[in-house]
């Protein structure tokens, strides 16, 4: 391929570099990229990329953008609320290098789409938030021989490598053999992440898969790279590829994709919802605190930082992390309806007291966000 006079305008700072050159950019302008999520980590990923000239980037994603987004994923503006993510970051990506091909793929990725989505592209990008895709991305990377650039993010920490194993590395499995029990992990919605943080991660990631076209540097193939943004620390870890591993081990047992949700242990939505014994609706939760002849307390077991953002006015906070040395303050012979943010965190506290011995305990479906939404949207969503 020949680059155009205004290519080499464009990309001039990487062709005086002896380590890229006018060869090397012809490698960059050619390579396939395929970015899993459009969210925190895929805005610097696609972004980066963008701007390198790597040639045609896919971009997997389903969502649309929520306020909530905006404090992180830069590929998106105010202006794009709403918008399918993946329409939104096409724009922007077609804003910073017009030359760039940009496929979308809104979609979720599935055991049924994964290898035909996957085969397309050279080098695969992980920018997802959740375990069964992480795991099925990994899994399908490994049978098409695709190197994966991994990173994950969480609160203030990050990681990042690369998996690898026709390229003498380990994959995902090896480093994480089972996935952890539904809801041990926060997600970020209920756990936070500050907002540079994906930036970081993001761009160790768009770093790793220029090297990998180039075939330049020493890639993270092997190695754990871990960031601390409060203590501005790396480490790094060295990861060796697990012989036992059921997917890129000695004697492989998986060879082909499975049901990564059941796998992760989500159990299948059923056709037709069925209410959960051990909930209540928001219009309950009302009805509780304005009728005191029910007899029953409603309680809060956010944080305390959450609680200042917004509350429910007559709702005590007893946050979950304190419940285990402070359940004696409660009444087990008393009804109790408790809530959280969306209900996650009020469901362990249900189960939790239940093995105390409470009889009497519903959780909050939905939280307060269910509380904004149905009863009282002058209370802040966050």
């Amino acid at each position: 391929m020949q680059l155009s006079n205004e290519e080499i305008r464009r990309y001039s700072r990487h062709l005086i570099l002896p380590e890229v050159g006018l060869a090397g950019q012809k490698k960059i302008c050619s390579t396939t990229v395929l970015c899993i999520g459009a969210g925190g980590l895929g805005s610097p990923i696609a972004m980066y990329l963008a701007a390198a000239g790597i040639g045609k980037i896919g971009l997997v994603d389903f969502d649309a953008v929520d306020f909530s987004n905006l404090q992180r994923q830069i590929i998106h503006g105010t202006a794009d609320v709403g918008r399918p993510k993946c329409k939104s970051a096409e724009e922007t990506i077609h804003r910073i290098n017009p030359n760039v091909e940009v496929v979308l793929h809104e979609t979720r990725l599935s055991s049924e789409n994964a290898l035909d989505v996957i085969g397309r592209y050279d080098i695969v990008v992980d920018g997802t938030d959740n375990f069964p895709t992480r795991y099925l991305t990994n899994d399908a990377c490994v049978l098409l021989k695709k190197a994966n650039a991994y990173g994950s993010i969480f609160r203030f920490e990050g990681q990042a490598s690369v998996f690898a194993p026709h390229l003498g590395g380990p994959c995902y499995r090896c480093l994480y053999p089972e996935p952890p029990p539904p809801g041990m992990v926060p997600s970020c919605a209920e756990g936070g992440v500050l907002g540079v943080l994906p930036g970081i991660i993001g761009c160790i990631q768009a770093t790793e898969i220029l090297k990998l076209a180039l075939g330049k540097g020493s890639s993270l193939i092997g190695r754990l790279l871990l960031f601390n943004a409060l203590d501005m620390k790396f480490r790094e870890l060295k990861l060796r590829r697990d012989p036992q591993c059921p997917l890129c081990g000695e004697n492989p047992s998986i060879t082909k994709l499975i049901d990564y949700d059941q796998f992760c242990g989500i159990p299948a939505p059923p056709a037709v919802p069925e209410a959960n014994p051990d909930e209540v609706t928001v219009q309950e939760m009302k009805q509780a605190l304005s009728d005191s002849k029910l007899g029953i307390t409603v309680i809060d077991v956010r944080d305390p930082d959450e609680h200042q953002i917004a509350h429910v006015n007559g709702v005590p906070l007893l946050p979950l992390g304190e419940l285990s040395r402070r359940f004696t303050e409660l009444d087990p012979n008393h009804q109790y309806y408790i809530h959280c943010k969306s209900g996650v965190r009020s469901m362990k506290a249900v189960r939790f007291l239940k093995e105390q011995g409470f009889k009497y305990v519903k959780s909050v479906k939905g939280g307060i966000s269910a509380w904004a939404d149905e009863i009282d949207p002058g209370v802040p969503k966050y």
